[in-house]
């Protein structure tokens, strides 16, 4: 009987371990197939537009990301923004930010990329503060591998591709700045901020956190730019708004023209986040794949605080309110998407909801003098306060399991890493002082050029006097409530 048992067992092991070999050679027949159909598939282009350096799949990745992030600005605030303001402005607020867009590309090729990712042009004792400004239109450029030498990072992809994807993010930083300058800036005096903010402010601030400079050499992170994009445009905007001036007296306050496209806006913001956050590992990683994750947690958490938060206090909850949230959470998690595990994206995304609606309901539209400084949508208070917590509570969620993924070593306070705190703390002070300073220095030099302002007479008018052309047919629809607008000379309400 025990003989039996034996031999069945025995034969059962024999059955396995054929069973075990058949499956190793049908899994290696089916991955050499795979190579096969995949050389096959490539056989029809020359073996120098598919180096060996080259992944196909994260190449492919980062350019869909950069197309997410892109359609965030182009049509996305373009939507948000323009249907926030009064209908008269909607043109205005549109051109802004395809303005800041299409020219910031252009700067962008002839030297901010190498300027912001480059080799260095000027340290001070090893400490990188500027990369070289040199354009990127050469073939040998061109057909490169991506590098950002000071950062030692040398990705599986190429330098265009590269070049692209931090477009798409240094494109959007001034287009945010828009929202706090709706319905009263002069054109002529936008077309000059954009180039000259984005070469002096973006460009070094992206030098020193993500090329590898001096802040970055010292500890400081920023996954994907709560620092460089969203603290940055959140203080620029509120100094911008300081020097500009109010809206015209009766503007005042936010009167958004249509709901519905702001929600469109919103979904593009939204969604497009996870090319934001989702491509900053520069491929097809576990650690994208957790920052697309987490960005989605945060902006969901975020939306609910702010929700309750408006339906305990105000009794009333409102699609602005709920949009106002994602963002504040979108923001906050945005310097921590790949670095923190899902608990601290969710801590994150309510601290950041909640003090985001503090600061909006309770601080920047009633305390004085801050109500004075008239932010039309609030962009200090949904980027710049976000992106200041979010990037300082890296320093304390920092999960190093998670941040081994991209940045071995990582970690938090919450881990023992008290200096991680610290340096996210200077680094934010650091490019909040930087963005004010130099934002104010800039609009001082271009008020001795032409005014900061729109005349009170073309804001009566709005955009057929900004641009000779409306969104709406005037006749067609109704008069917003308390809009004044001049029709062919006459005003009416």
């Amino acid at each position: 009987m025990q003989a039996s048992v034996i031999g069945y067992i025995n034969r059962m092991r024999r059955i396995i371990n054929m069973v075990y070999i058949l499956f190793t050679i049908c899994t290696a027949a089916a991955g050499s197939l795979m190579v096969r159909a995949q050389l096959q598939q490539l056989s029809g282009y020359p073996s120098s537009s598919v180096p060996n350096w080259l992944s196909p799949g994260s190449n492919a990745w980062e350019l869909t990301a950069a197309t997410l992030v892109g359609l965030m600005s182009v049509p996305g605030l373009m939507l948000f923004y323009g249907g926030l303001t009064r209908r008269k402005y909607v043109i205005n607020t549109m051109m802004m930010v395809l303005y800041a867009f299409s020219i910031v590309l252009v700067l962008w090729i002839l030297f901010e990329y190498e300027m912001s990712f480059g080799p260095p042009l000027l340290a001070i004792k090893g400490f990188g503060i500027l990369g070289k400004p040199t354009p990127v239109l050469t073939s040998g450029i061109l057909t490169s591998q991506a590098d950002i030498p000071l950062a030692n990072q040398q990705p599986n992809i190429s330098l265009p591709t590269l070049v692209y994807f931090q477009f798409v993010f240094a494109a959007i930083t001034p287009a945010l700045i828009v929202g706090a300058l709706i319905e009263r800036m002069n054109f002529k005096a936008w077309m000059l901020f954009v180039p000259l903010w984005s070469a002096l402010v973006y460009g070094p601030l992206a030098y020193w956190l993500w090329g590898g400079g001096w802040l970055a050499q010292l500890g400081a992170v920023d996954f994907s730019g709560g620092y460089v994009i969203h603290l940055d445009a959140g203080v620029a905007a509120v100094v911008a708004a300081m020097m500009i001036g109010p809206r015209l007296d009766g503007e005042r306050k936010l009167s958004p023209h249509n709901l519905t496209q702001v929600a469109t806006g919103l979904g593009l913001l939204w969604l497009g986040w996870n090319g934001f956050n989702g491509g900053d590992p520069y491929g097809v990683t576990i650690d994208a794949s957790i920052a697309v994750l987490n960005t989605n947690l945060a902006a969901a958490i975020a939306l609910l605080t702010w929700l309750i938060l408006d339906v305990t206090v105000n009794d009333k909850p409102s699609l602005t309110g709920a949009a106002s949230g994602a963002v504040a959470g979108l923001v906050g998690i945005t310097p921590a998407a790949g670095y923190v595990n899902g608990l601290g994206a969710l801590i994150i995304g309510l601290a950041s909801g909640a003090a985001a609606w503090a600061s909006l309901n309770l601080i920047q539209y009633r305390l004085k003098p801050i109500r004075n400084i008239d932010d039309a949508t609030g962009v200090f208070s949904t980027h710049a306060i976000p992106g200041f917590l979010g990037g300082v509570l890296t320093g304390v969620f920092a999960d190093p399991h998670v941040a081994a993924l991209i940045v071995p070593g990582l970690s938090g306070a919450l881990y023992g890493n008290t200096y991680q705190l610290i340096i996210q703390i200077v680094a934010a002070l650091v490019v909040a002082a930087y963005s004010g300073f130099m934002t104010l220095l800039i609009l001082k030099l271009i008020s001795k050029v032409t005014p900061l302002r729109a005349s009170p007479i073309t804001l009566s008018v709005g955009d057929r006097e900004m641009h000779g052309e409306v969104a709406y047919d005037e006749y067609a629809f109704p008069i917003q409530a308390r809009d004044i607008e001049v029709i062919n000379g006459r005003s009416r309400e």
